[in-house]
């Protein structure tokens, strides 16, 4: 008899979750599983359904995980709990939940509270989307080489947690094991401030008078940076509700950050040296981020501190001659 792993949220991620599955399973000829999937809205189940990411559609979503092996809730943040509160009376004795939450701390906590013991819990983060939501989007290789965070639960059982993080491998994710309070703080920088900032970008510009000029001339730098806010609006509420206090932190920092620039900028010809000296140091920090080697667990470079104060001092130099010959061309 197959296991069943039922998928409760057929979005971009609940959908890619299946799909990949359902790759696994073609490759893997021992793997003996039932993918079904459940999801508020009909339409979405659906379209799952024809796509191929779940091979049935429960309508039901207590009849959703009744007996099933593994739950995965791929709902909204805020919709997590109560999918919980709704099926925990319902799951098999030793089943398996996890998530797909983008905020850790809340989800943890609800899972101690709500669901029973006798189910392990490990919540879970994937490190992967699209700017696009929606199952049409949804992509059996999404989760290819994507770090994959994993919390689990107070009372999980290890044997459980090791088939949450063989799921993620399965898919050709990497799992984390990360605090869930660490988590929320980590992703509030690079994962959650970035959504803001896109938004907010996106807001200021269209809210000008010049916009209809201004969208004819927008090209991959204005797209690339304000991706982000196509994603789906109530993921991203949620997000900004549950993991608030980092997230708010951020924000003041990033205010700082600009308000320095603009200090900079302000100065004119007299900032020059020290706004070139900024743009140096972040190109370098970001590129050393995308492109630069990686030592064995892939988590920091390996090139030494003292080679890039060296060819930031090159560049540096570089560029601050070319700064002073403009003000002698200028004088």
């Amino acid at each position: 008899m197959a296991d069943k792993i039922a998928i409760i949220g057929l979005g971009l991620i609940g959908g890619s979750i299946g799909l990949g599955l359902t790759a696994a399973r073609k490759r893997d000829k021992s793997l003996n599983i039932e993918i079904v999937g459940h999801d508020r809205l009909p339409e979405n189940a659906s379209k799952a359904k024809r796509l191929g990411a779940i091979d049935k559609v429960e309508w039901n979503l207590l009849a959703a995980v009744d007996r099933a092996a593994m739950v995965v809730i791929a709902t909204p943040v805020l919709a997590v709990r109560a999918v919980m509160e709704q099926i925990a009376d319902t799951l098999a004795n030793g089943a398996t939940v996890t998530d797909t939450a983008s905020t850790k701390a809340d989800v943890l906590q609800w899972a101690n509270e709500i669901l029973p013991d006798y189910v392990t819990f490990v919540g879970g983060h994937p490190m992967a989307g699209k700017e696009l939501p929606g199952v049409e989007n949804a992509d059996a290789e999404l989760f290819k080489d994507a770090v994959w965070c994993l919390c689990p639960g107070i009372h999980a059982e290890q044997s459980r947690v090791d088939v949450v993080s063989a799921f993620v491998e399965v898919m050709g994710g990497k799992p984390y094991f990360v605090d869930p309070h660490e988590h929320d703080g980590l992703v509030a920088g690079i994962s959650h401030l970035p959504i803001v900032l896109a938004s907010a970008l996106v807001g200021a510009t269209t809210a000008d008078p010049a916009w209809r000029e201004m969208r004819k001339l927008a090209a991959s730098g204005y797209r690339d940076t304000t991706r982000l806010a196509s994603g789906e609006p109530q993921m991203n509420v949620d997000i900004c509700l549950t993991n608030r206090g980092p997230l708010l932190g951020w924000i003041d920092r990033y205010i700082e950050e600009l308000q320095h620039y603009r200090t900079l900028i302000a100065q004119g010809q007299e900032g020059a040296e020290a706004l070139a000296k900024e743009f140096i140091r972040v190109q370098m920090e970001r590129d050393h981020w995308a492109y630069g080697k990686k030592d064995g667990d892939g988590q920091e470079p390996v090139q030494k501190i003292s080679l890039g104060q060296m060819l930031m001092g090159d560049r540096f130099n570089r560029l601050t001659e070319y700064i002073r010959q403009g003000e002698r061309k200028r004088s």
